[in-house]
């Protein structure tokens, strides 16, 4: 990126750390097929299935396919956030619902010393990650910019079609940036400016949130990347 487009003011890091990771997941997913969209490469993957295919417990979606999720829990990986939560004087109740676990389980990871342990999340796959992170921007989005009154689990028809997937995907992403994009400094420190209901946008300033949605699309784009990588590697096995 040349000097002459840079931004230093927030919106503009937040901005042009979105564009950029998009312009980068728009080359990476070109070519997509539904083969390598729906590709398993392990027993037990989460992915999105017929409803009634579905076996994790609280698979979810408005149609015919749904998005596979598990029961509620705290993975490893996100204990320093909880124990962050806590020292920004959240409650362990209010920690509790944040997660959708018991007060119990907030409290044993808040007594959790030493090294963090391995997660043990399931491998998902590509139509999973794309059909999660389409589910938060959709959510979000209507939270924070929309009517704020639709559940977030029924914004998105998923699809086993990677054509469809993606081409809805994008145009969403063109929606998400136009209206952050018209965000003004006073919006951006606001606490509350999104209400979406699944996690802590209520409680956390506006610039936050953008802070942690461009974190969320990077890193699951990190792993679609990997994925198509190791699709083209067992190009034997499945060709």
């Amino acid at each position: 990126m040349g000097t002459e487009r840079v931004r230093t003011d927030r919106l503009g890091l937040l901005l042009d750390q979105f564009d950029c990771a998009r312009e980068q997941a728009r080359v990476r997913l070109t070519g997509l097929g539904d083969a390598e969209y729906l590709w398993e490469p392990v027993p037990g993957c989460w992915s999105i299935r017929r409803r009634g295919e579905a076996t994790t417990p609280r698979a979810f979606g408005p149609g015919e396919w749904v998005l596979d999720q598990g029961a509620p829990d705290i993975p490893a990986s996100e204990y320093a956030e909880v124990a962050r939560q806590a020292a920004g004087g959240m409650t362990v109740a209010k920690i509790a619902e944040d997660w959708s676990v018991s007060v119990e389980r907030v409290e044993e990871v808040l007594r959790h010393t030493g090294p963090a342990l391995p997660d043990d999340s399931p491998v998902t796959t590509i139509a999973w990650r794309l059909a999660h992170l389409h589910f938060c921007f959709a959510g979000q989005w209507e939270w924070t910019f929309g009517e704020r009154r639709t559940d977030p689990k029924l914004l998105v028809d998923f699809t086993p079609e990677a054509g469809p997937a993606l081409e809805r995907f994008w145009s969403l992403l063109d929606r998400w940036r136009d209206s952050v994009a018209a965000l003004t400094d006073e919006q951006l420190d606001t606490v509350g400016l999104s209400q979406y209901p699944y996690g802590s946008d209520p409680d956390d300033p506006y610039a936050a949130v953008l802070w942690g949605t461009n974190l969320e699309f990077i890193h699951h784009m990190a792993e679609i990347g990997v994925l198509r990588d190791l699709w083209a590697a067992s190009g034997a096995i499945h060709g």
